[in-house]
């Protein structure tokens, strides 16, 4: 099992590209693996023949495990699955079809209980709860797996603090609509208005485009972007490169394609890898406001809730405007409530007045 990303611990097999006795050369595609980022093909590391499938489709097994044995047609290959076994690296592909790969194991029977007690249920099966409906249990893809692992990273030892503004968002729209009416080869969302404010603001704020590192911080010379996807198994942040020198347009065009090929599990594991600064929109789910949390090592994330029409005071009269909540997280080793309260200043400017963002 070949680390596939830097963050992978384990893969699971989904798929073999070849049989047994299959004749492969170096470089041919033999399996795919689920990692903890993306769906990925394994390329064979030598030529000869796949002598032995060592882990069957559908099982997980760690990085440098035995998942099967190229060689020659007349080489032995006895020793060599003698001490994967050894290892237990060779469990997998032993277990009957009704082991860990397709359901629960089985599992001795408990002790009967004294009389007087009710028998308790048998591990690991499902208890009925009273409203007749059995509770589901079943694996976590490895991007599940590897979001608990980070998140349980971050909000523990990184130190959280939340700001929240308001931001004006009925220019921002018109000059959307504008732009789409103009041009018809790629439409502007307003994600890519936000990426690009987020970026014009990373430009003018070099601390809040920083890292924690022990006892240093690391103020990152490029603007690159994390832009949350939701995945139905987990959540991945491809990285919008250089952000800070490219245009609103070559943001939304390539934002597009990431987003696309992220959701398809398509990403090559450089681009959701060295963020400097990422941006959550849950708007289009019809979300007011919420708190994202930073994704180590980077020390902010912002937050984007659903815009709305809303009655605002404007110069002592009531009015109807268009209103957005944001909510950005720090990492306060980094990010001192001053220093992000003048990021958000900033970021809120270029949206209310987006023609700084284009010109």
């Amino acid at each position: 099992m070949a680390q596939l990303s830097p963050t992978m611990e384990e893969g699971k097999l989904i798929e073999w590209k070849v049989a047994e006795g299959d004749a492969v050369a170096q470089g041919d595609v033999v399996a795919e693996i689920e990692t903890d980022k993306a769906n990925m093909d394994v390329e064979a590391l030598g030529g000869g023949v796949l002598r032995k499938i060592v882990v069957q489709a559908g099982a997980t097994v760690p990085v440098g495990a035995l998942i099967g044995v190229i060689a020659a047609p007349d080489e032995s290959i006895d020793a060599l699955l003698a001490e994967a076994e050894a290892a237990g690296g060779a469990g997998p592909a032993e277990e009957p079809a009704g082991g860990p790969a397709d359901g629960p194991a089985e599992v001795p029977a408990p002790a009967p209980a004294p009389a007087s007690e009710p028998p308790p249920a048998p591990a690991p099966a499902s208890v009925a709860p009273s409203h007749g409906l059995e509770d589901r249990v079943e694996e976590a893809s490895q991007m599940r797996k590897a979001i608990a692992r980070r998140l349980g990273q971050s909000i523990g030892p990184v130190p959280h603090f939340f700001l929240t503004t308001e931001v004006d968002m009925g220019r921002a729209l018109e000059l959307r609509a504008d732009l789409n009416a103009r041009f018809a080869d790629g439409r502007i969302g307003v994600t890519d208005l936000l990426l690009k404010a987020t970026a014009e603001a990373l430009n003018r704020h070099a601390g809040v485009n920083a890292s924690w590192e022990e006892n240093a911080i690391r103020y990152h010379g490029a603007v690159h972007l994390g832009i949350a996807v939701a995945l139905d198994e987990g959540l991945i942040t491809p990285v919008l490169r250089d952000a800070g020198r490219k245009g609103l347009r070559q943001i939304s065009a390539e934002a597009r394609d990431l987003i696309a090929r992220a959701r398809a599990r398509k990403l090559a594991p450089e681009e959701y890898q060295g963020g400097t600064f990422s941006v959550s929109n849950l708007g289009m789910f019809e979300i007011d406001q919420f708190t994202a949390i930073i994704n180590p090592p980077e020390a902010g994330i912002l937050a984007i809730g659903q815009t709305v029409e809303k009655p605002v005071v404007v110069a002592g009269e009531v009015v109807v405007r268009k209103r957005m909540r944001v909510t950005m997280s720090c990492d306060h080793r980094v990010i001192d409530g001053a220093t992000g309260a003048a990021f958000l200043v900033t970021f809120k400017a270029m949206l209310e007045n987006p023609l700084e963002m284009i010109l």
